[in-house]
């Protein structure tokens, strides 16, 4: 099945000088997706709940989906060009007795971080896991 979902959690976030990976897997297998320092510092400070006196875009973001009375549904990794993945972001608001599905294209690093602030799932498409190179300790 060609759309089939992987839910993926998150394993641990690795930093260095020049970039930060971010491992994600399930029991079966962990995958690495590498972005720069910066978004590695911030969601680093989201997890050790590091207060803040202002808020950071992620958390600028996720203040106006609370005031639009809208969440992020979930996170899906979809696609892996060479060793860059893409994923979507899917938000979801409810208007009157209408249900809307938003979908968003995402930085991995930035839908990843929404999730975590969010408690939203996350989800590879099976022929991206499965493509993915394996992480190893």
């Amino acid at each position: 099945m060609e759309n089939e979902l992987i839910p993926v959690s998150f394993s641990k976030i690795m930093q260095s000088k020049s970039y930060t990976a971010i491992v994600l897997g399930d029991e079966h297998k962990r995958f690495a997706i590498y972005t720069e320092p910066q978004v590695g510092r911030i969601l680093q400070g989201f997890l050790t709940e590091e207060k803040r006196q202002r808020p950071m875009t992620h958390e600028l973001f996720f203040s106006i989906l609370e005031n639009l009375q809208a969440k992020v549904l979930q996170v899906v990794i979809h696609e892996l060009e060479g060793t860059v993945f893409l994923a979507r972001l899917f938000i979801e608001q409810q208007i009157n007795d209408k249900r809307h599905i938003i979908e968003i294209d995402a930085r991995p690093s930035d839908a990843i971080t929404f999730a975590l602030i969010t408690s939203s799932p996350v989800f590879c498409r099976k022929e991206i896991f499965d493509k993915a190179i394996a992480y190893q300790d």
